[in-house]
């Protein structure tokens, strides 16, 4: 595997000069391209206008389609343009939810470290139509196990939910071995996964993995715009499921009645902020010329380097979990509060985020974790920066 160029990473990188910046699975630092290319559509719009604009970059447009069919190894006609990771699972949620009688006879299986956004619209749907949320548990590893999930398979599994990065210990689960078990039990449930975290950071097959809905951000690990996001969805669900509610743009109103897109374009609503989208694809297309794999090299080697340097510290209990982990490092203190930690290490010029129950309670109810810091590299990090923060730390406890 040929090693990354990181200075010239860092050098296409302007916010490098100013932080330390190891929050990339909260919002990275875009590459300057993504900036550029914002910037460059909102130019266009000042001067000729909105519509006009967009009639000027369709084929630009339908690009982005393209190279985000190439990051997940299906085609442009199964992918739709989002504004958020979560507005993408929850099109698709809500189309399931549209297209079957969902009541007290149906069951709804969720990972354990499944992420609040995701488990509340499942809650939701419990309260109102008496549907039954189970937790999918956590093998020896920490991760999901997915030969229990395997025995929950029952007729009356309507949706199984998973996380394939959870944002908040570490672990990557075997999205792939959950396809795999729902196949060999011929289950008529539909797949969802959130790629949320792993997008960018970690290879995708999304015909491997065998969801029928793959949801994502731009803004992690793609190094995005914020406000953009994707949905892909399997061939069954571009047969079968239908978004509600529809507009315009994903559906043509007749004389009688009314017509869907074929592709997964219905899933989408007439406006969108173009010059974000744009965005997104520079960012898809530069974490493709970088090469995934070589991302993924990159950035558990730091993550590494990191989980080794924490463990030594006084004190200072390194919580990930998983045989085979991503590039989110999560910690905390044995007498210190993580919320008290993050400002402080914030204030040191590092950024690093706070992790709450509030993300995951499930997970950290079954932990006794009342807070966390999450500390996720990327490419762009260096050596030295990682080194700076570990030396740091010590000094930063003893402050809060």
């Amino acid at each position: 595997m040929p090693a990354l160029d990181v200075q010239r990473l860092r050098a296409q990188t302007p916010g490098c000069d100013r932080i330390i910046h190891l929050n990339n699975a909260g919002s990275a630092l875009p590459p300057a391209v993504v900036t550029d290319t914002q910037v460059e559509h909102l130019r266009l719009e000042e001067s000729i206008g909105g519509y006009e604009a967009h009639g000027r970059v369709l084929d630009r447009v339908e690009a982005v389609y393209a190279s985000i069919a190439r990051l997940l190894g299906c085609r442009a006609e199964q992918v739709a343009l989002m504004e958020s990771a979560t507005a993408a699972w929850d099109r698709a949620f809500t189309a399931i939810a549209h297209s079957m009688n969902l009541g007290p006879q149906s069951r709804i299986l969720l990972s354990g470290s499944e992420y609040a956004s995701n488990a509340l619209p499942a809650l939701q749907l419990a309260r109102r139509s008496g549907v039954r949320v189970e937790f999918i548990p956590d093998g020896a590893d920490g991760a999901i196990d997915v030969a229990a999930a395997a025995r929950m398979l029952d007729s009356d599994v309507a949706i199984v939910a998973v996380n394939h990065c959870p944002s908040q210990n570490g672990l990557i689960n075997d999205v792939a071995g959950i396809g795999a078990a729902l196949r060999a039990a011929g289950s008529s449930a539909w797949y969802l996964v959130d790629a949320c975290q792993s997008a960018g950071q970690l290879p995708l097959d999304a015909r491997a993995i065998g969801a029928d809905a793959l949801s994502a951000t731009g803004r992690k690990f793609l190094r995005g715009p914020r406000a953009t996001g994707f949905l892909a969805l399997s061939e069954r669900a571009l047969a079968e499921l239908e978004p509600f509610p529809l507009d315009l743009h994903g559906a043509t109103w007749q004389s009688e009645g009314y017509a869907t897109l074929p592709t997964a374009g219905r899933f989408e609503f007439w406006e969108k902020p173009y010059a974000a989208l744009l965005g997104l694809g520079a960012a898809v297309d530069y974490a493709l010329d970088c090469g995934i794999a070589e991302l993924r090299g990159r950035i558990d080697d730091l993550a590494r380097t990191l989980r080794t340097g924490l463990e030594s510290i006084d004190e200072v209990q390194v919580r990930d979990r998983g045989t085979e982990r991503s590039g989110i490092v999560t910690f905390d203190h044995v007498r210190i509060p993580a919320r008290r930690l993050v400002p402080a290490i914030k204030a040191a010029g590092i950024n690093v985020s706070l992790s709450t129950p509030d993300y995951s309670r499930v997970d950290f109810q079954a932990h006794g974790i009342s807070g966390l810091v999450r500390v996720s590299p990327h490419a762009y990090n260096t050596d030295e920066e990682i080194s700076a923060f570990l030396n740091l730390l010590p000094d930063l406890i003893k402050g809060a």
